[in-house]
Protein backbone atom coordinates (compact mmCIF):
# COMPACT_ATOMS: atom_id res chain seq x y z
CA UNK A 1 0.00 0.00 0.00
CA UNK A 2 1.70 3.12 -1.48
CA UNK A 3 1.19 6.36 0.89
CA UNK A 4 1.99 9.42 0.93
CA UNK A 5 1.66 12.44 3.45
CA UNK A 6 0.59 15.96 2.07
CA UNK A 7 -1.01 19.22 3.97
CA UNK A 8 -3.14 21.96 3.02
CA UNK A 9 -3.56 25.33 4.66
CA UNK A 10 -6.11 28.12 5.23
CA UNK A 11 -6.45 31.72 7.19
CA UNK A 12 -7.64 30.71 10.89
CA UNK A 13 -9.64 33.84 12.33
CA UNK A 14 -7.68 36.48 13.57
CA UNK A 15 -9.27 36.37 17.07
CA UNK A 16 -8.19 32.19 16.77
CA UNK A 17 -5.12 31.07 18.94
CA UNK A 18 -4.42 28.94 16.21
CA UNK A 19 -3.21 32.24 14.53
CA UNK A 20 -1.50 33.41 17.33
CA UNK A 21 0.31 30.17 17.31
CA UNK A 22 0.88 29.00 13.54
CA UNK A 23 -0.41 31.79 11.45
CA UNK A 24 -2.11 29.75 9.62
CA UNK A 25 -4.42 26.64 9.72
CA UNK A 26 -2.55 23.28 8.79
CA UNK A 27 -4.22 19.88 8.49
CA UNK A 28 -1.44 16.88 7.69
CA UNK A 29 -2.91 13.97 5.78
CA UNK A 30 -1.56 10.37 5.14
CA UNK A 31 -3.33 8.82 2.01
CA UNK A 32 -3.15 5.43 0.61
CA UNK A 33 -2.87 6.47 -2.67
CA UNK A 34 -4.07 3.17 -4.19
CA UNK A 35 -7.72 3.76 -2.34
CA UNK A 36 -7.39 7.71 -1.95
CA UNK A 37 -8.17 6.92 1.81
CA UNK A 38 -7.01 9.00 4.75
CA UNK A 39 -5.14 6.70 6.81
CA UNK A 40 -3.74 9.36 9.66
CA UNK A 41 -4.60 13.22 9.89
CA UNK A 42 -2.96 15.87 12.57
CA UNK A 43 -3.90 19.37 12.91
CA UNK A 44 -2.49 22.73 14.04
CA UNK A 45 -5.36 23.21 16.46
CA UNK A 46 -4.30 24.20 19.69
CA UNK A 47 -6.05 21.71 21.86
CA UNK A 48 -5.37 17.78 22.00
CA UNK A 49 -8.97 17.31 22.02
CA UNK A 50 -9.59 19.37 18.78
CA UNK A 51 -6.89 17.13 17.04
CA UNK A 52 -8.48 13.89 18.37
CA UNK A 53 -11.79 15.03 16.93
CA UNK A 54 -10.49 16.29 13.26
CA UNK A 55 -8.49 12.68 13.44
CA UNK A 56 -11.89 11.38 13.79
CA UNK A 57 -13.89 13.41 11.18
CA UNK A 58 -11.22 12.08 8.57
CA UNK A 59 -9.20 9.05 8.69
CA UNK A 60 -11.04 6.46 6.94
CA UNK A 61 -12.83 8.27 4.07
CA UNK A 62 -11.84 9.26 1.00
CA UNK A 63 -10.46 12.68 0.57
CA UNK A 64 -11.35 12.88 -3.32
CA UNK A 65 -14.93 12.97 -1.63
CA UNK A 66 -14.21 16.49 -0.48
CA UNK A 67 -17.52 17.88 -0.49
CA UNK A 68 -18.34 14.84 1.80
CA UNK A 69 -15.70 15.88 4.23
CA UNK A 70 -16.47 19.07 3.95
CA UNK A 71 -20.62 18.41 4.37
CA UNK A 72 -19.18 16.38 7.67
CA UNK A 73 -17.06 19.05 9.44
CA UNK A 74 -19.57 21.59 8.70
CA UNK A 75 -22.31 19.28 10.51
CA UNK A 76 -19.99 18.25 13.54
CA UNK A 77 -16.99 20.71 13.44
CA UNK A 78 -18.47 24.13 15.69
CA UNK A 79 -15.14 25.15 17.02
CA UNK A 80 -14.00 28.64 15.22
CA UNK A 81 -12.04 27.44 12.90
CA UNK A 82 -14.49 25.50 11.14
CA UNK A 83 -14.50 27.45 7.92
CA UNK A 84 -10.43 26.77 8.06
CA UNK A 85 -10.47 22.96 8.75
CA UNK A 86 -12.91 22.84 5.54
CA UNK A 87 -10.76 25.23 3.21
CA UNK A 88 -7.55 22.82 4.30
CA UNK A 89 -9.10 19.59 3.51
CA UNK A 90 -10.18 20.76 0.20
CA UNK A 91 -6.71 22.61 -0.42
CA UNK A 92 -5.64 19.33 0.73
CA UNK A 93 -8.02 17.69 -2.07
CA UNK A 94 -6.80 19.95 -4.53
CA UNK A 95 -3.13 18.95 -4.21
CA UNK A 96 -3.80 14.97 -4.42
CA UNK A 97 -6.15 15.47 -7.86
CA UNK A 98 -2.99 17.56 -9.04
CA UNK A 99 -0.47 14.99 -7.67
CA UNK A 100 -2.67 11.96 -9.23
CA UNK A 101 -2.77 13.74 -12.66
CA UNK A 102 0.83 14.54 -12.99
CA UNK A 103 2.43 11.50 -14.82
CA UNK A 104 5.40 11.86 -13.11
CA UNK A 105 4.56 11.73 -9.57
Amino acid sequence: MPTIYLTGEAKSPGNNPITTQYGMFFVGLVVDTGSHVILDADCTATLPLTVSFVKELLVGRPLLEDDALAGSITERYHGSSQRALVASVRSAAAKYRDLSADPAA
